[in-house]
């Protein structure tokens, strides 16, 4: 590859790291052809991007960016995931992947500034979707005006009650 071709891709990368919602790494050592495909066809379904990248690039990339907390687990075969949009699915498409594919290895990854372990991004792959995440909270703040209605209206309810209950007792007296 030529130094500008080098040079190039190291800022494509470099912005696409600026952008992105997670970033994992990982090691493809010992994946063969057909199911590297099928790995990134997963994460293609998933929206997320995979690259596999010399590690000489990815510091350099890496570099005043999130993605510098990585810069040590790049050595050996290193490809990335990048997600965009949703951190659970990138998390959720490796996790499952590895889980019948004992040769993928998950490095770590960064996610809001933050390093996360193979133990963090296995707890960020069994949260539910963003989707899913939004209707729980939807449903919650319907509940809330909800109840505060439900609660207002049982005070008149309650102040009927015992009028009726007075007038009742006044009658039998």
């Amino acid at each position: 590859m030529r130094f500008e071709r080098k040079k190039e891709l190291v800022g494509e990368l470099s912005e696409k790291f600026s952008r992105t919602e997670i970033v994992i790494a990982t090691d493809f050592k010992g994946l063969n052809v057909v199911k590297l495909n099928e790995l990134r066809r997963k994460l293609g379904e998933a929206d997320v991007e995979y690259q596999v990248v010399k590690n000489r690039l990815l510091i350099r990339a890496a570099k005043d960016t999130d993605v510098a907390l990585l810069s040590d687990k790049f050595q050996g075969p290193t490809a990335i995931a990048l997600g965009y949009d949703d951190p659970v699915k990138p998390a959720k498409a490796l996790v499952n992947f590895a889980k019948d594919n004992e040769k993928l290895e998950i490095k770590g990854g960064v996610m809001g500034g933050k390093a996360l372990d193979f133990d963090a991004i296995k707890s960020l792959s069994e949260m539910p979707s963003r989707e899913i995440l939004l209707g729980q909270f939807l449903s919650v703040m319907n509940n809330v005006p909800t109840g505060f209605v439900r609660a207002l209206n049982n005070i008149p309810e309650r102040l009927v009650y015992v009028l009726q209950a007075v007038k009742d007792q006044k009658e039998a007296a």
